[in-house]
């Protein structure tokens, strides 16, 4: 598994939107691409997704931008990075909609299955209220980029 630039944009960017947007208005994507420093035209392509996926809302004219379609504590981490396009298997040998021939038999295969299972778990269980609440400090010094460089 390896999350791509996408998944990891698509994150920083929904919480820099629950920073910025705190009052619930809506934030821009010229706001987004400024406080985070990720291409406008990449946060479009990021947002067009979220919006399809249900997890934004978009708000047309003049103060408009994008909002949560949910509450933050209803939002999982898992939800942004499946909207993002993002694979959570670990390996080929754990993803169960493209079985093998050997997965009755195989070992490998349930290790893999079960580790893949722990990780979908984890990011189901991390919301963005949560996760908020949990580097609080930090979210409220948050003020641009805080990704590694691709």
């Amino acid at each position: 598994m390896r999350i791509t630039t996408r998944g990891r944009y698509a994150l920083r960017a929904s919480l820099a939107m629950a920073r910025l947007g705190k009052d619930e208005s809506p934030v821009s994507i010229r706001q987004l691409s400024e406080s985070e420093q990720i291409s406008p035209v990449f946060l479009e392509q990021i947002f067009y997704k979220l919006r399809k996926a249900g997890i934004v809302d978009s708000v047309r004219g003049p103060g408009g931008g994008f909002k949560f379609s949910k509450p933050l504590d209803q939002l999982t981490v898992k939800e942004i990075l499946d909207a993002a396009g993002e694979g959570l298997t670990l390996s080929p040998c754990g993803n169960k909609a493209t079985p093998c021939a050997n997965m009755g038999e195989c070992v490998s295969y349930s290790i893999w299955a079960e580790a893949t299972a722990m990780v979908n778990d984890y990011f189901a269980n991390q919301t963005l209220g949560s996760l908020i609440e949990k580097y609080k400090d930090r979210f409220e010094r948050a003020s641009g980029a805080c990704d590694m460089q691709s």
